[in-house]
């Protein structure tokens, strides 16, 4: 199987970036595994929603020119379905089943993913309604795809 991360932004905190290279390495046995960042957009303090709109448009059109005919693409959102660890890992076992072996995890920036990006989504997924640091989302689930792996493959994992 091959995985996407498809980010807007860098991961500029040291600590993120451990982390996050931490479980790449660790997802290398399972799966192939690339992390695609595009730039983000300045947003301006008090930003008009036409303005922010604008932003996340622009942010958008970066992120679907990496996204191929064929992929798989499952969008982090807030509003999206919330699986628990378990049913993250059957739900990866199942598209894998059945062919879609390029997935496509998509992590929008400061103000979240662009309407034609969710066009674009196959699914959308919510880790909780919460909002958390974009930053810190990629490592969220970076972890949590590798527990899907470790869940998959009969491994022990932290519950």
């Amino acid at each position: 199987m091959k995985i996407t991360i498809l980010a807007v932004g860098k991961v500029k905190e040291k600590f993120y970036s451990q982390a996050a290279a931490e479980y790449i390495k660790r997802l290398s046995r399972y799966c192939r595994l690339d992390v695609i960042e595009v730039a983000d957009e300045k947003t301006p303090d008090g930003a008009s929603d036409t303005v922010n709109r604008k932003i996340k448009d622009k942010e958008g059109e970066r992120l679907l020119s990496h996204i191929k005919d064929g992929m798989y693409v499952i969008a982090l959102a807030i509003e999206g379905r919330q699986r628990s660890s378990e049913e993250l890992a059957d739900r990866l076992a199942e598209l894998g089943l059945r062919g879609d072996s390029s997935l496509v995890f998509v992590i929008g920036g400061s103000l979240g993913l662009s309407e034609s990006v969710m066009a674009r989504a196959d699914e959308s997924l919510s880790f909780s309604r919460m909002t958390f640091p974009h930053q810190l989302m990629r490592v969220i689930l970076l972890e949590q795809v590798y527990r899907g792996f470790r869940i998959m493959h009969g491994e022990p994992y932290h519950k």
